[in-house]
């Protein structure tokens, strides 16, 4: 699954499953571009230790001009580019009495809206064999407890963006796929946190992914060998929505 002499962009980069992915396609011989809001030192010198060049961008994906920026700063920057992962999310949660309008736009801006200009501002420079990943959600398919109203609907929303980019971009030898994580342990949702019993029993397996394992998947989608892979929802969920 080697992608030596690419360039993958990665979005929302610097921590948890976009830190993982970063890490694993640098490895996996890619050079890097991760956008964050605040610091991705950490990523930054773990791309560094494995040869490879990085850029960080600061972005808010909430503002699209901000996220055709960061896509010509990285190309700008790393030369060409040939990966675009779009994990950048907002995960806003509660009742729907006591979400807002505005609740609803960050989600959709940053959920939705944000990985479609990635994609626009990313055509231009992706070429035959280019690869366009999103990161779903388990929660998408299954809302298995109240309060998801907006995160379940945008990370639905991936799912139909993803098939009709797929028959689009197709042509172009260019695939797009949805990656969909269930559990992950993350900072934002730590397999030792108040409800993760809880969570884990929603699960086959019984327990949650490490972002490694999520990763794992993404870079087979961002390789050579998964050329006749598009427009597919490719769960990663230990059988959550089973």
């Amino acid at each position: 699954m080697h992608i030596e002499g690419k360039v993958a962009l990665v979005t929302g980069g610097s921590r948890g499953i976009g830190a993982a992915v970063a890490a694993r396609l640098a490895r996996d011989g890619a050079d890097i571009a991760v956008t964050c809001r605040n610091n991705a030192d950490d990523i930054v010198e773990r791309v560094k230790a494995l040869g490879r060049r990085v850029v960080a961008i600061r972005a808010d994906g909430a503002d699209a001009d901000a996220v055709t920026a960061a896509v010509d700063e990285a190309v700008g920057a790393l030369g060409r580019l040939d990966i675009l992962v779009n994990n950048a999310a907002a995960y806003l949660v509660g009742p729907v009495e006591e979400l807002g309008v505005a609740d609803f736009d960050r989600t959709f801006d940053l959920n939705v809206r944000a990985p479609w200009v990635a994609v626009k501002a990313a055509l231009p420079h992706l070429g035959e064999g280019g690869r366009i990943i999103g990161i779903g959600s388990n929660v998408a398919e299954r809302a298995p407890f109240p309060g998801l109203s907006l995160y379940s609907a945008s990370k639905a929303a991936l799912v139909g963006l993803t098939k009709a980019l797929g028959r689009e971009l197709g042509p172009r030898g260019i695939t797009v796929n949805l990656v969909s994580p269930g559990p992950t342990n993350t900072d934002l949702n730590p397999a030792d946190g108040p409800f993760a019993d809880v969570i884990r029993g929603f699960t086959a397996v019984g327990r949650y992914a490490e972002p490694d394992e999520v990763a794992a998947l993404v870079a087979f989608v961002a390789s050579p060998e998964a050329g006749y892979l598009t427009g597919a929802q490719l769960h990663v969920d230990g059988g959550f929505t089973i």
